[in-house]
């Protein structure tokens, strides 16, 4: 699996400056940046409100040819799924903890012909996403607490399931990244990468970073 060895930066645009949106998109992408990452929150599932649909239609518009990876951290992704398929988005994760189909909503994603991502949070163990192993192109592992940007790496409760889903990933001979977002950082990324996470989702250490073509080159490391 050689192509898990490289790692994919993906900055997040929480942390970007939105009232210069499209050229906080251009700035990321001309610094290095692999992904533009997004994410979604809903005031339910996390204690945070983000931004929605039409707000990612608006970065597709300013990056036309950007990988786009939508993180739904929000209760009834299943509902919602239709309108963020139509913002043309290249991947969207969903996360195991909420109560509706995920197996389902896992394959109407592939069936919009999107790559589909599964996330679990630094409290949940990673048995909950064995059953979708072979649904998804993404693992999230999520490194701290979502909701809000600029919390401090969670190592030793996420680095073992980093690991372990690595080994399975293996044993099952299946294809998918295993991502990492929350206080990834010139410091954390080299401990994930050890781990086995290939995308690091970045967004205080790279938008807010005095260069950040600098702080790319330093997370891949």
């Amino acid at each position: 699996m050689a192509k898990f060895n490289q790692s994919i930066v993906a900055p997040s645009l929480l942390a970007a400056d939105w009232t210069q949106l499209g050229a906080e998109c251009d700035r990321a992408l001309a610094a290095g940046a692999d992904w533009l990452h997004l994410d979604v929150m809903d005031g339910h599932f996390v204690d945070n409100i983000s931004y929605g649909p039409s707000f990612i239609r608006h970065v597709r518009q300013a990056a036309p040819d950007a990988y786009l990876d939508a993180h739904l951290m929000i209760e009834r992704a299943d509902h919602y799924l239709d309108r963020f398929i139509e913002t043309e988005v290249n991947n969207i994760t969903i996360h195991v903890e909420p109560d509706y189909p995920v197996g389902e909503t896992l394959r109407r994603i592939r069936a919009a012909g999107l790559s589909a991502g599964l996330a679990i949070n630094p409290a949940t163990s990673l048995d909950a996403a064995l059953p979708f192993l072979d649904q998804i192109d993404l693992l999230l592992v999520m490194t701290v607490v979502p909701g809000f940007g600029g919390q401090s790496f969670m190592a030793k409760e996420t680095m073992p399931k980093v690991e372990a889903a690595v080994a399975l990933r293996a044993e099952r001979d299946l294809a998918f990244h295993i991502e990492v977002d929350g206080g990834i950082d010139a410091a954390t990324a080299p401990v994930a990468t050890a781990a086995g996470a290939n995308v690091l989702v970045a967004g205080t250490s790279a938008f807010k970073a005095p260069d950040m073509a600098t702080a790319i080159t330093a997370l891949r490391g």
